[in-house]
């Protein structure tokens, strides 16, 4: 049963290490990313897919993203898609292929950018710290049932809060390489 807890509060943690590493890629870092598109969806043919699906999404160097779309009709829907995202990015477009050149990041923005890490890492370990709740709670449970002693309860907690501890490391490693990648230009 203790077991089950824990296996089952090691995956939601790591879940939540997975949602904050998917955020900070959609973080503009200067540098070309294909994954900075990743959340930008477009209308194809009446229904909204992501961009990968609609085009193809490649590094043409280290300040040009390469989006080529497979339908030429799709070229001014996959601008407009670009232009109206939250990346203040200005699309180019030649024929069916669309370049995006990443401008450098003034030094306010890579601070308010820092901030905006920061701020995700801290929703992360909040986060982390429910499924924590969670855990010691159902443990509670356990022993109010009489299914468990006080003393698994005990080895329980501690081995949740030790699970909780090495999520919200990598918590701070993911922020901190982020951080050192913003803020290193």
């Amino acid at each position: 049963m203790l077991n089950n807890i824990k296996n089952d509060a090691s995956s939601r943690m790591q879940k939540c290490v997975d949602v904050l590493k998917s955020e900070l890629m959609k973080l503009r870092t200067g540098r070309a990313s294909a994954a900075l598109l990743d959340h930008i969806r477009v209308d194809y043919y009446g229904s909204e897919v992501p961009l990968s699906q609609a085009a193809q999404v490649s590094v043409e160097d280290a300040r040009t993203i390469q989006v080529q779309a497979w339908d030429k009709g799709l070229v001014s829907v996959i601008e407009k898609a670009i232009m109206t995202s939250d990346l203040g990015l200005t699309p180019n477009t030649a024929g069916q292929t669309i370049r995006i050149n990443i401008p450098p990041l003034t030094e306010q923005r890579r601070k308010e950018l820092a901030k905006v890490v920061k701020s995700e890492a801290e929703n992360a370990k909040v986060a982390i710290r429910n499924v924590r709740r969670d855990a010691n709670q159902a443990i509670k449970e356990l022993v109010k049932n009489k299914d468990i002693s006080t003393d698994d309860e005990k080895r329980g907690e501690t081995e949740i809060q030790k699970l909780t501890d090495q999520f919200v490391a990598k918590v701070d490693e993911a922020s901190a390489a982020k951080e050192k990648e913003l803020l290193s230009m």
